[in-house]
């Protein structure tokens, strides 16, 4: 794999996670919640086949209730949160989405056609738009103009949607959802040796970057509030084929270019606020545990 493409991979990957970081945290709040009434339940089983109830299992019973109250407003207040974060998400999935349909418009009123994935932010370039010859990484002279006017598009759309500009030293801080990153994504398809077609889809993608950035150099000064340029390249190789299929036709639609538009979402000091909710309930539910466990004489 070449440089491009480790740099590209991990950013994404990094991207990926914090994408699905809420949906897991909906999923742990749920085990919590599951492990909790278990508890619970093993408890009031076992007092009621007490027939001897001291004083310290009345008090020990006390200080469990107490115990379950706290954890219950833990869980009411994160589940609130996730349900904040969850919000914004869905506010960035749909500006995403917007982003994309404006793109494909302005496109087609150019005589460019591309697809949209809006579930997964892709702008996918066709063979309609840019189609690579088998084991071929330069843009032939439609392809390379059909380049410049995506890249068109893009500058006339992206600047409304991108936080931070080089030349300024302000960023768009309003809380609107803005894009973090734009990978240009080279795909061969399954034909040649798998070391040929890692730094062959990798090439497609960066001349493709080149074209890009000399039809609209501005570009280049877009970034996210990390003050990161959004516009990066990746290379995939054939190892995301859209038909999985060893077919002519197959391999002439894999060869391909994507753009992935990942979106900025969460805030970090919100994230690491829920992340430090979850680590007080869990010594919240320990030590409900040892309270149920002394109640229990173990």
């Amino acid at each position: 794999m070449s440089s491009f493409d480790d740099v590209g991979s991990a950013i994404e990957n990094h991207t990926e996670e914090d994408e699905n970081y809420f949906i897991s945290m909906t999923d742990m709040m749920v085990g919590i919640l599951f492990i909790f009434v278990i508890m619970l339940m093993v408890f009031a089983l076992n007092f009621r086949q007490q027939t001897d109830v001291s004083l310290e299992q009345i008090r020990l019973l006390q200080k469990a209730k107490e115990q379950a109250e706290i954890v219950a407003d833990r869980l009411e207040s994160l589940r609130n949160k996730i349900g904040l974060e969850l919000q914004q998400l869905d506010k960035s999935n749909q500006v995403r989405a917007d982003l994309l349909q404006e793109i494909q418009r302005r496109l087609e009123d150019q005589g460019v056609f591309v697809q949209i994935d809006p579930a997964n932010g892709v702008l996918r370039l066709t063979d309609k738009a840019v189609r690579f010859p088998s084991g071929i990484p330069t843009l032939s002279d439609e392809a390379t103009e059909n380049v410049r006017k995506i890249a068109a598009a893009l500058y006339e759309v992206l600047p409304r949607y991108t936080a931070c500009r080089k030349a300024d030293p302000t960023c768009d801080n309003t809380g609107t959802p803005s894009v973090e990153t734009v990978f240009i994504e080279g795909h061969t398809d399954m034909s040649g040796r798998d070391d040929d077609n890692w730094t062959l889809s990798t090439s497609r993608a960066v001349n493709t970057y080149r074209t890009m950035a000399q039809a609209q150099p501005s570009l280049l000064q877009l970034q996210n509030h990390a003050r990161r340029q959004l516009i990066s390249v990746s290379g995939y190789s054939s190892t995301r084929p859209l038909i999985d299929e060893p077919t002519r036709a197959a391999y002439d639609t894999n060869r391909r270019i994507d753009l992935r538009f990942v979106m900025e979402i969460g805030d970090r000091q919100n994230l690491t606020a829920v992340v430090g909710l979850t680590r007080e309930m869990e010594a919240e539910l320990r030590q409900l545990r040892s309270a149920i466990d002394k109640a229990n004489g173990k």
